[in-house]
C-alpha cells in the first residue's frame, strides 16, 4: 500500500503574496473555490501573511469579508492561516488579550488551521497564541522558521520541535521561507523530530523554491516520515514562489507515495490561474529563475519584491545585489535571526539603509528594538557596539522579558480610538484591523463603502499604455529621432497580438 502525502495549495495566499505582491483581488480567486475546494486538499492556505495588510492597503477589500467568503465557497476545505505568534499579522507585539480576541473572531469567522510561528523561534512568542487556538477547538500548528547559520543545527531544530510539542501543538511545520531547507537536513530534522517527539506526531514542510532545489527537499522530508507539504498550483509558483503542485503528484509517482488529489481539478486551477497571472504583470518580482545566491543572502519569496520596490523608490534600483551582500552581515550583528516577516523586513530596511548611507549611520526604530531584545531572543549574542547605538537610538536599556510582559491592557483603548473612526463598524473585527494598521485602517474605513479594487489590468491594455509611455513613443511624439524599439498593439477583430519593431 502506497502511503498517503497529504497537500497544502498556496495559491490563495503565500502563492501570489510571493510572486505578485499580495496584489490579487479576491474576484480573481473566486472561480478557482470549486475546484480547489473539490481537489482533495488537506487543506487550503488564504489568509493571513500579508494578506491582511495588502486587503486595506492596496485592495479596499475587509479581509474578514474575504475570510467569510472563502469558509462559504470552500464548506468542504480545512482553511488554513499564517499567524504570526504575538505579532497577529502587524508589525509589533500585542499586548495578550489582544491575542486571544484575534484568535477567537478568525475561529468564528471560518478559520480551521492556524500556522503559528515567530520571526525568532522565540516559544515565550508563540505561547499564547498556541494556547488561544486549542481553546478554539482549532488546529494549532507549531512552527519552526528553518534558517541556517553557524549556530542553527538540526538538534536544535529538534530541540525546538519537542518544546512545541510540549506546548500542545497538532502538527509540526518546518516553515522554509526562503528556500534554504537542502535536501539532507530536511530527511535528517524531519527523521529527528519523528524520533523525538514520536512518529505519531504530524510533521507538515513548507519551502520555497526560489533556489531550485527544495522539490528534492520535499522528497527526502517524505522519505523521513514527513505527513503534509506545501505546494502552489503551477500557474502561480516556482521564482520566489514554491514548487508546483502537479510537479509534487508526478514526482511521487511509482514511488511508494502517493496524495489524493484529483488531477482533472488540478488542471482547472492551473488553467483558471494562468488566465489570471497575467493582469498582475506589473507587480512580478524580477527575480524569475533561480537565484542560489540566496543561500547566502537569505531573503524570503515574500520579500525579495518589496525590496525591489524600497530600493527603486529610493532610485537605487540597480543596487540589490549590494543591498542582498549586505543582508547576512546585517543579520549576524542582530543574533542570526531568522528572515521572516517582520524579522526579514527589519534586517532588509536596515540593510538598505547601511548601502545607501553608510554601515549604521541610520537605524530604524524596529531594528533598534530586534537589537534590544524588544521582539524576542535570538540564538546569537548581538553586537554590543550596535546595540549601544540602539539603546542610544531608542533610548531604553535592552532586555531579556517576554516582550509582551511589557505591554499594558491595551484593548479598551483601541477600541475607543477604532469606534471613533469614520467608518468604523464597532465590530471586534474592526478594532482588531485598526490595531494591527493603526495608520492604514482610518482611510480604510472611511472608503470601504465604494469597493473593492482590482489592481490587475487586461495584458493587451497595459502593454498599450507601457508603448505610449516609453522613451521612442514619446520621441515620435516631439517628431525626435526614433532610438530604440517600438511596441505596438495590432487588433484585428477581437484578435491582439503585440508586435515590436526595431529601429533601421
Amino acid at each position: 500500500m502506497a502511503r498517503t502525502v497529504e497537500v497544502t495549495e498556496l495559491a490563495l495566499r503565500d502563492g501570489h503574496q510571493s510572486l505578485l505582491a499580495t496584489r490579487m483581488a479576491l474576484e480573481d480567486m473566486v472561480p478557482a473555490c470549486e475546484d480547489i475546494d473539490q481537489a482533495g486538499y488537506w487543506s487550503v492556505e488564504c489568509w493571513g501573511g500579508a494578506t491582511y495588510d495588502s486587503c486595506i492597503r492596496f485592495l479596499n477589500e475587509d479581509p474578514w469579508e474575504r475570510l467569510r467568503t472563502f469558509r462559504k465557497l470552500m464548506p468542504n476545505s480545512r482553511l488554513q492561516m499564517l499567524l504570526r505568534g504575538q505579532n497577529l499579522l502587524g508589525y509589533r507585539h500585542y499586548e495578550d488579550s489582544v491575542v486571544d480576541r484575534f484568535v477567537e473572531k478568525s475561529a468564528e469567522n471560518g478559520m480551521d488551521v492556524f500556522r503559528v510561528f515567530d520571526a525568532l523561534n522565540d516559544i515565550r512568542n508563540l505561547r499564547r497564541a498556541m494556547e488561544a487556538v486549542r481553546r478554539t477547538g482549532k488546529h494549532a500548528e507549531g512552527t519552526i522558521c528553518y534558517t541556517t547559520s553557524p549556530l542553527h543545527t538540526v538538534g536544535k531544530f529538534v530541540e525546538m520541535a519537542k518544546r512545541l510539542q510540549d506546548l500542545g501543538c497538532d502538527s509540526i511545520c518546518i516553515k522554509d521561507m526562503a528556500a534554504l531547507l537542502r535536501p539532507q537536513p530536511a530527511y535528517d530534522i524531519v527523521k529527528g523530530i519523528k524520533e523525538s517527539c514520536g512518529q505519531e506526531t504530524t510533521v507538515h514542510v513548507h519551502v520555497h523554491s526560489t533556489t531550485g532545489v527544495t522539490l528534492v527537499s520535499l522528497m527526502k522530508a517524505i522519505e523521513a516520515g514527513a505527513d503534509i507539504v506545501d505546494t502552489s498550483i503551477s500557474s502561480l509558483s516556482l521564482g520566489p514562489g514554491h514548487n508546483p503542485t502537479e510537479a509534487l503528484v508526478e514526482m511521487l509517482e511509482g514511488t511508494g507515495y502517493t496524495t489524493r488529489l484529483d488531477k482533472d481539478r488540478l488542471l482547472k486551477i492551473k488553467d483558471h490561474f494562468a488566465r489570471i497571472r497575467p493582469r498582475y504583470a506589473e507587480f512580478e518580482s524580477k527575480f524569475v529563475g533561480v537565484e542560489t545566491e540566496i543561500f547566502d543572502s537569505q531573503i524570503p519569496g515574500g520579500m525579495i519584491s518589496n525590496m525591489e520596490s524600497q530600493l527603486r523608490q529610493q532610485g537605487a534600483g540597480d543596487r540589490v545585489k549590494e543591498v542582498l551582500a549586505e543582508v547576512p552581515k546585517v543579520r549576524q550583528v542582530a543574533g542570526f535571526p531568522p528572515l521572516v516577516t517582520p524579522s526579514s523586513q527589519i534586517v532588509g530596511t536596515q540593510a538598505v539603509f547601511n548601502v545607501l548611507m553608510g554601515p549604521y549611520k541610520v537605524l530604524t526604530g524596529e531594528f533598534a528594538d530586534l537589537m534590544l531584545g524588544y521582539y524576542g531572543e535570538t540564538i546569537g549574542d548581538r553586537d554590543p557596539e550596535v546595540t549601544r547605538l540602539a539603546a542610544e537610538h531608542n533610548k531604553k536599556d535592552p532586555t531579556t522579558d517576554r516582550p509582551a510582559d511589557h505591554l499594558k491592557p491595551e484593548w479598551d483603548g483601541l477600541k475607543a480610538r477604532a469606534t471613533a473612526l469614520d467608518g468604523c463598524d464597532g465590530t471586534d473585527e474592526d478594532v482588531l484591523t485598526y490595531a494591527m494598521f493603526p495608520q492604514v485602517a482610518p482611510k480604510f474605513f472611511a472608503g470601504r463603502s465604494s469597493g473593492p479594487k482590482n489592481p490587475g489590468k487586461d495584458p493587451v491594455s497595459a502593454a498599450a499604455s507601457a508603448a505610449a509611455a516609453s522613451p521612442a513613443a514619446r520621441a515620435i511624439d516631439s517628431k525626435g529621432p526614433v532610438t530604440g524599439p517600438i511596441t505596438y498593439t495590432v487588433r484585428i477583430g477581437d484578435t491582439s497580438r503585440t508586435v515590436t519593431v526595431e529601429p533601421a
